[in-house]
């Protein structure tokens, strides 16, 4: 029994108690995560914008339909990421492109489009809105749209790298050439 006591004094009195396990510290004001967005990928996996929080990522908005800029936006960001690769002897940090077609981009169609551009999950990750505010998401990445009257969109074109936390580190709508300020953005984040 004295010895129950004395344990139970010494851990009382030792600077672990009362320690709180902390959780997870607050998002910053500007983290993207902070728009309640529901995704899912073309594996049909849901998942939230915050929970990929803990590490850098590339972000841009698709649909899979688009025959122009949507595919050089994936054939940018893959050079982007060979780049990376060769700078750096690291890979760059994971992918997902969101799509602002939820109607028409089914898992199917995302798949699809992943297949025809040879990215895999889970580093890159092509999703598909299911619920909350898909319109803010590309506001606040520097994405609009607006649908045209034959079903297409017209839009621009945002590269975002995030940061660990969800701010925006570097952005770029270059899909010709590399750009090569926002590539040692990248290459940076993927060695730290």
């Amino acid at each position: 029994m004295i010895r129950r006591w004395t344990l139970l004094a010494l851990l009382l009195i030792s600077p672990w108690a009362g320690a709180v396990q902390a959780g997870p510290a607050a998002l910053p004001a500007d983290s993207v995560y902070r728009t309640a967005l529901t995704l899912r990928d073309q594996r049909g996996l849901p998942f939230t914008l915050e929970s990929l929080r803990g590490h850098p990522l590339i972000v841009s908005m698709i649909y899979a339909s688009c025959k122009d800029a949507c595919p050089m936006t994936v054939e940018a960001i893959k050079r982007i990421r060979t780049a990376v690769k060769e700078r750096t002897g690291r890979a760059a940090p994971p992918v997902v492109l969101v799509s602002f077609d939820p109607a028409r981009d089914t898992v199917g169609a995302l798949a699809m489009m992943a297949s025809m551009h040879h990215v895999a999950a889970p580093t890159w990750r092509l999703a598909r809105p299911e619920r909350g505010d898909v319109r803010a998401f590309a506001a606040t990445l520097g994405v609009s749209y607006r649908m045209r009257p034959n079903g297409d969109f017209s839009h621009n074109i945002a590269i975002v790298l995030l940061d660990a936390d969800g701010r925006i580190a570097a952005t770029t709508s270059e899909v010709g050439a590399l750009d090569s300020g926002f590539v040692a953005r990248v290459a940076h984040a993927a060695a730290h």
